[in-house]
């Protein structure tokens, strides 16, 4: 086995009007973006037409992986990495809970 050393860099941002930092948090990370979520509550909140206007807005291509299940499932993160590695995405943004969150770090973990 080889030694290597790997950094996932994780932010997460948190109080009201935090999301007019996402463009400009995901700059330094390139342009092509995993937008990955759960269900339909980031669609029926509003969230989900907020971060894709921000990230238009930013000039960003945004590719999506909806429907991240609670404690989700090896191969959703497979499908993650797999459209990552299609899309040559470069950041991959959680929105939305801890499932959410965890499956999107072994989605950059895979890639």
């Amino acid at each position: 086995m080889r030694n290597f050393k790997h950094d996932i860099p994780t932010k997460l941002y948190f109080g009201k009007g935090q999301i007019s930092r996402l463009a400009e948090s995901l700059r330094p990370f390139g342009k092509r973006v995993l937008l990955a979520y759960g269900g339909g509550s980031i669609k029926k909140s509003g969230l989900y037409d907020t971060v894709t206007e921000i990230l238009k807005e930013g000039g960003y291509a945004v590719t999506e992986l909806s429907g991240i299940e609670p404690n989700p499932r090896i191969g959703t993160v497979r499908k993650g990495a797999e459209i990552c590695r299609q899309n040559a995405v470069d950041v991959v943004l959680a929105v939305g809970g801890g499932s959410t969150v965890d499956c999107s770090k072994a989605i950059a973990v895979g890639t």
